[in-house]
């Protein structure tokens, strides 16, 4: 059993050090600034933001929505990979899982925050029509989240129980880990209950991940404006999704492989493996850009025309091509080659694709407000173009801070990698009838 006491040694949680207190702190001080930009903006209304009729939605709702889209590969990567049996993601399902929860409760936060009058939010539930896709959004955001919590906590019962034994010389963590368990005994009966729930949650998250990113597309493809106007923004928002969900998980990953020391859990293979798959995801997502731009410059429809000029040479070329180039090409280019698919090389992939996927839900929502079929006569020009003021920003950043700050938490007290699967797979319960809790 030696090499299952190294393996619990190695994987269970560890505390904070200097480093990792300073980023607390760092994390802290950005949300606490959010706060009382957020409070500005509630004790004077949004009329102190950038956003005004044209501009409606913004920054926030830019945000939102790549909320939405990190949250998507955390959940349904990792279900789809249980579902087919492919052990090689094992050490990587808990950070996917994690990165999912935290995205998904910032998005519905995100939405608490573009609203002018929050207060108000219950009239959603009480007086929501289904005809509105923005009730089914808030239903299946609630659900997704629900789901997402589910399947991120019945994997970690044998964890919690192998955890309350090894802090069984601290009484008061011992006590929690042991109440999280749910009295985790790893017979036979609880093992059969244990797996049926898991692959239950993993079929169910299927349709309603895509169910999540289906809605947020019809919010916009049913409200007729150039550039949203398009039965593609389904598939369109799945794919950018599952780019942007790839990414982050590569990024968390390099730097979790590197604070906790994880080399010999998060190998080069599984680097090797997630570049691969993010290439793929990446030119499946340049196939629908492609398809998303080529048709309306086709069409060349007077509104149409003005968006896309604004797009490829006008206000927003610079981010846009970026975008394009910067979140999608480039990192396609380099990991096409096996040294591009390194820790090293495709973590700066990895955050290359998530700053060009953040901008990108920018673009998407942005420049289409701003050309609507008909135009508002007789308001100020300044009204006819937008860009964040800084407390939008202030207010942004510290919605990515939360993130942030819940997956840093998240692993301080969850073990970063399954203790109980990997134990498994490496083969140490064969000479046990139960497992050795």
């Amino acid at each position: 059993m030696k090499k299952y006491d190294k393996l619990i040694e190695d994987l269970v949680p560890k505390k904070f050090g200097k480093l990792g207190q300073i980023w607390v702190g760092f994390l802290i001080v950005v949300i606490l600034c959010a706060m009382y930009a957020y409070y500005q903006q509630i004790d004077k209304g949004l009329s102190i933001t950038n956003m005004r009729d044209y501009a409606l939605w913004g920054v926030y709702i830019s945000n939102f929505v790549f909320f939405v889209a990190i949250s998507l590969v955390g959940s349904l990567v990792t279900a789809i990979l249980r579902l087919s049996g492919a052990t090689w993601s094992t050490p990587l399902t808990r950070i996917a899982e994690v990165i999912a929860v935290a995205a998904i409760i910032m998005a519905g936060l995100t939405i608490i925050i573009d609203m002018g009058r929050p207060e108000r939010i219950y009239n959603i539930f009480l007086h929501g029509r289904l005809q509105s896709p923005i009730i089914w959004d808030v239903l299946v955001i609630s659900t997704y989240l629900f789901i997402s919590i589910m399947l991120l906590f019945f994997p970690l019962l044998p964890d919690f129980a192998i955890l309350k034994k090894y802090y069984a010389k601290q009484p008061k963590l011992s006590k929690w880990y042991g109440i999280l368990s749910l009295n985790w005994k790893g017979n036979k009966e609880q093992e059969t209950l244990y797996n049926k729930s898991i692959n239950t949650l993993s079929i169910l998250i299927i349709p309603v991940a895509f169910g999540i990113h289906t809605v947020t597309a019809w919010l916009f493809a049913t409200t007729y404006r150039p550039g949203w106007d398009s039965s593609n923004f389904g598939p369109y928002f799945i794919a950018g999704a599952f780019v942007a969900g790839a990414g982050a998980v590569v990024v968390i990953m390099y730097v979790l492989r590197k604070v906790y020391h994880l080399e010999e859990y998060i190998t080069d293979m599984h680097f090797d493996k997630m570049g691969k798959l993010l290439v793929l995801l990446c030119l499946v997502y340049l196939y629908f850009n492609v398809n998303e731009y080529l048709v309306p410059a086709y069409k060349t429809t007077t509104e149409e025309a003005a968006h896309l000029y604004d797009l490829f040479v006008g206000d927003y070329a610079i981010l846009f091509w970026s975008a394009i180039i910067g979140g999608l090409i480039i990192p396609t280019l380099v990991l096409l080659f096996p040294k591009g698919r390194k820790p090293l090389p495709l973590f700066l992939v990895g955050i290359l694709v998530v700053v060009g996927a953040w901008w990108k839900r920018f673009i998407i929502v942005t420049p289409t407000l701003l050309h609507p079929f008909l135009p508002i006569q007789g308001v100020p020009k300044s009204w006819h173009t937008y860009f964040p003021s800084g407390l939008e920003w202030m207010i942004t950043f510290g919605t990515l801070a939360s993130a942030l700050l819940i997956m840093t938490l998240l692993f301080r007290y969850l073990p970063i990698i399954p203790i109980h699967e990997t134990a498994e797979e490496k083969g140490y319960f064969k000479n046990h009838k139960t497992n050795p809790l």
